[in-house]
Formats: C-alpha cells, sequence, structure tokens
C-alpha cells in the first residue's frame, strides 16, 4: 500500500532545481525565438538492456509523478537563478507561473520492457516538456536498475524471502527510493525505516556486532536482546564461534528462537551446519538467515541450502553491477508552429555511433503467443493494428496537468510478478543473454 492511502504527512519539496542548467538555457532561447509553445512529444527509452539482462523493470513511475506535481519555481528558486543570472527576467517570468498542463503515457509501473520500449511519453508544449526531462531520467534510471536487481534476485530466491539493507551502502535519499524499487522488484521487506515511512514497507531489524561486542560475554548479548524482544527475536551468531553461538542461542531463548543470522564465512557450508545444530538441539522450526554481500549468482548458489531468508545491501542499491539503465528523454514529433492544430512532424536524431532514434510519437504493444506467452515487443506510429489493441501497454498517466492513475505499491509489485511470469522462461535465467524478446516497428505515420 502506497503512502498515500495513508494520509500521512510526507511533504516533497520543490523538484524544480533536480534538472542541468541547460533545460533553462533552452527555454530562454525558445521563449525568445518564438519557439517555445510549440506543441511536443517526448518519449523515454533506452537503446539497449545492460549487458547480458534479458529484461528491464519499470520502476519510479509513482516518483515521477510526485516530482512532476511537485515541480515549481517558488521564491527561493527563482532567486537563485536570478542571483546566478541563469536566465533572464522574462524567463524567470514564465517559470514563475509554471505548472505542467500536459499529458504523460508510460508503462504502468512494475511492467517489463526492452530496447525501444517507449516507457513514458509526454506531450505539451516544448517548454513545459524539456524541463522534466533530467529529474524524469533521475527516477527512472535508478529505480528501474533498481528493481532490475531485485527482480533477478527474487526470481533466483524462489519462495524465499527477500530483505533489503542497504541504506549504509549508498546515499541517504536513494536509499529510500531503493527499498521502494526492490519492494517493487519482489522484496518483501527493508530495513530503511524512512522507506517504510515513506512507503509503508514491511520493516524489519534486530542487531549487530557491536550489540555483541558490548557485552562481556555473548550469551548477555543474546540474554539482553531476548529479554527485550522476545524468544521469537533473530540472534547473530558469527561474532565469534558459530557453533558455540548457536548453541548458546538456543539455550537463551530455548527452541521457539525465531532465527539465528548468518554474515560470514562459506555460507553453503556453514548454513547446513547451522541446520544440523539447530535441529539436533530440538530448534527445529528456527529459521537460518544470510547476509554478506550477497547478489542474484549468490543467491542461485544458495538455492539447494537449508536457508530461510535472504539480506542483500550493496549489490542490491548499486544494480548489481548496473546502477543505471541508460534511458534517455527525447524530442520525437514537434507541432509546425504554435498553433494548436498544427500538426504534428516526426523528428529524430539521425547521427552515428549507435545513438540515432527513431520519430514519431509512438503506441507500443506485447505481442502473445498461442500459449499465452510474450513473443514481441511491438512498436509503432499511427493506428494500432485490430489483432494489438487490447496488448497496449501505454496508460495515461497524467491528463491536462493533473494526475490520474496513482496506484498503491502492492498493486505495482503484484503487476510485476505477473508480467515477469508471462514472459518466456528463458528470462530468468542468471546466464549472459540477448533481451527474451525482440522490438519490432511498425511503420505508418505518426498521430497528430
Amino acid at each position: 500500500m502506497d503512502v498515500a492511502d495513508l494520509g500521512l504527512p510526507v511533504d516533497v519539496p520543490s523538484t524544480a532545481l533536480f534538472t542541468d542548467q541547460y533545460e533553462l538555457t533552452m527555454l530562454q532561447a525558445a521563449l525568445k525565438a518564438g519557439t517555445a509553445e510549440r506543441r511536443s512529444v517526448f518519449e523515454v527509452f533506452t537503446r539497449r538492456l545492460p549487458e547480458g539482462r534479458r529484461y528491464g523493470v519499470v520502476a519510479g513511475t509513482g516518483r515521477v509523478l510526485d516530482a512532476v506535481e511537485n515541480f515549481r519555481f517558488d521564491a527561493g528558486v527563482l532567486g537563485f537563478l536570478r542571483e546566478r543570472d541563469i536566465v533572464d527576467e522574462a524567463t524567470l517570468e514564465w517559470l514563475a507561473g509554471y505548472r505542467f498542463s500536459g499529458d504523460i503515457w508510460g508503462y504502468p509501473e512494475g511492467e517489463a520492457y526492452f530496447p525501444g520500449s517507449p516507457i513514458m511519453r509526454v506531450e505539451g508544449s516544448f517548454a513545459e516538456c524539456v524541463l522534466l526531462e533530467t529529474v524524469i531520467l533521475s527516477i527512472l534510471n535508478h529505480d528501474s536498475a533498481i528493481a532490475a536487481a531485485a527482480s533477478r534476485m527474487s526470481s533466483a530466491a524462489g519462495q524465499r524471502p527477500l530483505i533489503e539493507m542497504g541504506a549504509r551502502r549508498t546515499h541517504e535519499l536513494a536509499a529510500v527510493a531503493a527499498s521502494r524499487a526492490a519492494y517493487v522488484g519482489g522484496f518483501g521487506s527493508t530495513s530503511n525505516l524512512a522507506a517504510g515511512f515513506r512507503y509503508n514497507i514491511p520493516t524489519v531489524g534486530t542487531s549487530a556486532h557491536a550489540f555483541t561486542l558490548l557485552h562481556d560475554r555473548e550469551r548477555d548479548a543474546f540474554r539482553a536482546q531476548v529479554n527485550s524482544l522476545g524468544r521469537g527475536t533473530t540472534l547473530l551468531v558469527d561474532t565469534y564461534d558459530v557453533t558455540e553461538a548457536v548453541r548458546m542461542a538456543v539455550e537463551v531463548a530455548g527452541p521457539e528462537l525465531g532465527a539465528v543470522r548468518i554474515d560470514s564465512g562459506d555460507l553453503l557450508l556453514v548454513a547446513h551446519r547451522v541446520r544440523q545444530q539447530l535441529d539436533e538441539l530440538g530448534a527445529t522450526r528456527t529459521k537460518i538467515i544470510v547476509t554478506s554481500d550477497l547478489d542474484e549468482y549468490a543467491i542461485a548458489s544458495l538455492a539447494a541450502a537449508p536457508v530461510d531468508a535472504y539480506g542483500v545491501g550493496t549489490q542490491l542499491v548499486t544494480g548489481s553491477g548496473h546502477p543505471t539503465c541508460s534511458m534517455v528523454y527525447k524530442l520525437v514529433a514537434r507541432a509546425e508552429s504554435a498553433d494548436p492544430k498544427a500538426p504534428l512532424v516526426p523528428v529524430a536524431k539521425k547521427s552515428s555511433g549507435g545513438k540515432s532514434s527513431v520519430g514519431g510519437r509512438k503506441w507500443a504493444a506485447r505481442r502473445l503467443d498461442a500459449d499465452g506467452v510474450a513473443e514481441a515487443e511491438v512498436v509503432g506510429l499511427g493506428t494500432v493494428p485490430a489483432e494489438l489493441a487490447d496488448r497496449q501497454l501505454l496508460v495515461e498517466l497524467v491528463k491536462g496537468g493533473d494526475i490520474v492513475s496513482r496506484e498503491p505499491l502492492d498493486v505495482v509489485r503484484d503487476r510485476h510478478t505477473a508480467a515477469r511470469a508471462a514472459l518466456p522462461l528463458s528470462a530468468t535465467q542468471l546466464s549472459r543473454g540477448e533481451p527474451v524478446l525482440a522490438t519490432e516497428y511498425v511503420a505508418g505515420r505518426s498521430g497528430s
């Protein structure tokens, strides 16, 4: 469930300066040239997935909507721009009244995407759309990278729960966004209380090695924790000797001990030994949680181990080696004049070096085979073929400047589970490979 459903008093500051200076200098020049009000269409897409990845995950859409809603140039922001002489007074006057009044369409959050997928489409005047480029890309690139890593990890984990615990490995604000994205990708809880407060994600946590080291004896630390948190707590057993710690943990908490956590060593070997020892001590229901720089490959390697849950930090919040999705925000169509009735003209970058783009206002649909499994990402211009009409991917997010599609986070999370399940089975293989769906372009005229 999203915080919006809880009525929590969470204020989002102005996002107007979460941008690059050239967005404002382009605005100033366009205002002077008389082209700022031309109706324009921008699209977010990526030319390729991170090397070896088979699918991407759309995440951060809800945060984009918050950012657009709070993109306001208040007195303090305008004063900063004036003091730095970044734009002229005419532009400052225009910015003072800025409110996005256009339309935004996008893949629903949690959906899978592929190279060329028009993940988000922003429509309005050139002036109001160009200002949103940086903040939209900042959010989507970060959150989608984390969600993709989380999705691979949750697939590798199967039915075993995953705990996000990477706050100390990234920027404090990025940590909250990472928790949200991880939840979208399949994680079930977080150690980050700010994420729990902001997005109502379940939070967990017990103790670190420092708590054990604080006490004169490990037994004293275990007793203090059990007395405070109850027998169902999780005791960290690898500060000194794991075998001795497990024995003491069961002595202190009894067979009702909730779990033990292992944070170092050969996790596969240690987990088997700890499980055997717990069973011999009568703690057959005590669970084993493992942490220690896990990624999707380490999680997969523990599939046969008697592990009940995984805690993941560094590799998750850094996208497991791919901290960005290389998404871009490109102008694909614009009107011939400022006349609201002027037709749209497709435009595209044609430079060499793999950075060209496809012009025109696009639609996207996912074609299924006879068994209901996705077989192609179809992107086109103009009229959508009848056979794909009910398989379209873009949904309306903002209409006339008003947000029309806010969703609880659990709905987004469930959507991703369903979207991943609808892909070919090879999508969840961890070995390097090509995208599981090819992107097919359908020629046609651009919609007006």
